[in-house]
């Protein structure tokens, strides 16, 4: 089936613009593509290999040399002189892909038996030189972005196997998908895409219909319908070639530099990659343009498509740009215009003598004289702060996080595998150690060893996991009366902040007037859950029983779809319950259910004032889960202190 035609999608102009300019560009550094489900993310990028030029590449060479330049340390060197010309390629790297698929393998058994080095290419190799397209990227497992994001910045892949290396050149132009409502990326992964694009499914009537309509004529006839954007397609195609033979001549001047230097401090972003792509973006504008030299409107360009995603603060932001504020840094960066010859009145009298600003009072700014402008604001109590740490006792086997103890694909090695178990990486010694006691006897007569199949022994590693955080969260009033809900949902947002940074899935259960809701299912997306605790309810009676039951059932059908992540239940609650008959005990009933299923618990105390019942201590008892009051959740607190000296 051919695929679906560049110029046939429908709408999102910033989407198109952004793909095309990193087209022109490679050196942008690629496009992050966000939006909602179903808005032909995944369609645009995939037609757009179709519309890039071809490529020369040496012929038999599995990392793609290019023939004017071969890198001397290709696994395949030394190359031939014979060049030959294929399509840019499009290698899509899925969400679930093996380590040693995504930056490619060494044969073991090879290496042992005959002393060679057998590389096989992954999927960096395939796409050096070309498009590397990962859909669902911010569902992508941690070890995969730490490889991505070591062949970003170096622009090579390296395997190390046993004290075997091998290096080749890995430079793509990184392309990612991605529903927020899913979660965010890790904001190392986030800073190496170049652009940032926002899509979202149009709402006029006849948009919709029209995309209705190519959809099914598509499906209908594919290559009927291909053909119908043959010569656009093409036309797109000859343009993207012409200002990539004009982008080196493009000009970008000091005025366009500075112009440039300001916006991007104007919107405060870390470090200076941000000044770097929007330079690199605004050229390559200027070339599609067909111009030779930066202009205002290409920096207004690069500004939209580069600083959205770096201008966040904390991971509760969301990603965007102030359009005034951006129009401002470029109406303040204008280079000044020439003020002409000065008057005869004397020095001071002309147009270029500087303002006087009396003493004591603000200058244009705003701000006081010599000043920035601008002042400090305090944080409020409100505010998240590093939380302490939790988990789950044992070792899991769970996904790749930052926070329980789990066997895992990477990580420090602690044993062997039983044997006939193929999982991880190979363990040498293990290896060496089951097949050397049967040399003699499968008639070896050489330097390397006779290996079976069998004698392969993998490693056995631990590492870190992510679990599932469900916050079951008191909501009654006497939570609200007591004034005491901002400090919870402050310290609920420290361990949401928490959770984001160690890759968790979350969930919240909320509890009060006399029933228990799920107010957002579990998933990967911290920031849903810091939207939903912000705007949470409070008033009525405590039905703490219903509240736990609730977190259980959650629980249950969690287990049912992944089973391999284990829970971390997390209450928040003073431990009274006052809602319905004997709701003392069906609580204890409901706790001692959940401690018989072996959710480890942790119960945060919000109890305060001078008589104190203690009943999230007896609670936290019948979960036989961890007790603490509120005011330790913080990490550098003096109790925290005092336990971990303890420890």
């Amino acid at each position: 089936m051919r695929p679906y035609p560049f110029t046939a999608v429908v709408g999102m102009p910033d989407l198109r613009l952004g793909l095309v300019l990193s087209a022109i560009s490679p050196a942008i550094g690629g496009v992050l593509v966000r939006g909602e489900k179903g808005t032909a993310k995944s369609t645009m990028v995939r037609a757009l290999a179709g519309l890039l030029p071809e490529v020369d590449v040496v012929e038999g060479c599995r990392f793609s040399c290019d023939p004017a330049a071969p890198d001397p340390n290709c696994p395949d060197a030394p190359h031939g002189t014979r060049a030959v010309r294929r399509p840019a390629r499009l290698v899509e790297l899925p969400v679930g892909a093996a380590e040693d698929r995504v930056i490619g393998s060494l044969n073991l058994e090879r290496a042992l038996t005959e002393g060679v080095t057998d590389f096989q290419p992954g999927l960096l190799a395939a796409a050096h030189r070309g498009l590397l397209y990962v859909d669902e990227v911010n569902l992508l497992h941690d070890h995969l972005v730490d490889t991505l994001l070591d062949a970003a910045a170096m622009g090579r892949a390296t395997v190390e196997r046993e004290g075997v290396s091998v290096s080749h050149a890995a430079r793509f132009v990184l392309i990612g998908t991605m529903n927020p409502e899913e979660g965010e990326l890790r904001p190392q992964l986030l800073d190496r895409f170049g652009l940032t694009v926002e899509v979202a499914a149009s709402r006029d009537p006849e948009q919709r219909a029209e995309v209705i309509r190519r959809r099914l004529a598509y499906e209908a006839d594919p290559d009927a319908f291909a053909a119908r954007f043959e010569d656009t397609d093409a036309q797109l195609a000859a343009e993207i070639a012409a200002a990539q033979k004009l982008l080196p001549s493009v000009e970008l001047s000091d005025d366009a530099l500075r112009q440039i230097a300001e916006v991007c401090a104007a919107f405060e972003v870390d470090g200076m990659r941000a000044d770097i792509v929007t330079a690199r973006t605004a050229v390559a504008h200027a070339a599609w343009s067909g111009r030779t030299e930066v202009s205002t409107e290409d920096i207004r360009v690069a500004a939209r498509l580069a600083l959205p995603h770096r201008r966040r603060r904390n991971p509760f932001d969301a990603p965007g740009i102030d359009e005034e504020q951006l129009e401002q840094a470029l109406r303040d960066a204008e280079p000044p215009e020439d003020p002409g010859p000065p008057d005869d009145d004397g020095p001071g009298s002309g147009s270029d003598a500087p303002a006087e600003t009396p003493q004591g009072q603000q200058n244009d700014s705003g701000g006081e004289p010599g000043g920035g402008g601008s002042e400090q604001q305090s944080v409020g109590a409100g505010k998240p702060y590093r939380a302490r740490m939790f988990s789950v006792a044992g070792l899991g086997e769970g996904a790749h996080g930052k926070r329980s103890r789990a066997v895992t694909d990477a990580g420090r090695t602690i044993g062997v595998r039983p044997p006939g178990t193929r999982a991880g990486r190979p363990h040498l010694v293990a290896t060496v150690r089951a097949a050397a006691p049967h040399q003699r006897s499968r008639g070896r007569d050489g330097a390397g060893l006779v290996l079976r199949p069998s004698d392969l022994r993998f490693a056995l590693r631990e590492g870190r996991e992510g679990n599932l955080v469900l916050f079951c969260v008191d909501a009654s009033g006497s939570m609200g009366a007591r004034s005491r809900m901002r400090e919870v949902k402050a310290a609920v947002l420290s361990l949401l902040l928490d959770a984001y940074q160690r890759r968790d899935k979350v969930g919240l259960v909320t509890f009060r007037a006399g029933a228990a809701e799920l107010a957002l299912p579990p998933t990967i997306s911290v920031e849903a859950a810091a939207a939903r605790l912000e705007g949470l309810p409070t008033g009525g009676r405590t039905p703490l029983a219903e509240g736990l039951l609730e977190a259980a059932r959650v629980l249950r059908v969690e287990a049912v779809r992944d089973p391999r992540r284990r829970p971390l239940l997390v209450v928040v609650t003073d431990g009274r319950a006052t809602s319905g008959v004997d709701a003392v005990a069906r609580s204890q009933q409901a706790a001692d259910m959940l401690a018989g299923a072996g959710v480890a618990s942790v119960v945060m105390d919000c109890e305060t004032g001078r008589m104190r019942l203690g009943l999230a201590a007896e609670l936290a008892a019948r979960l036989g889960g961890e007790h603490v009051p509120l005011g330790e959740v913080a990490a550098d607190t003096l109790a925290t202190e005092v336990r971990r000296r303890a420890a």
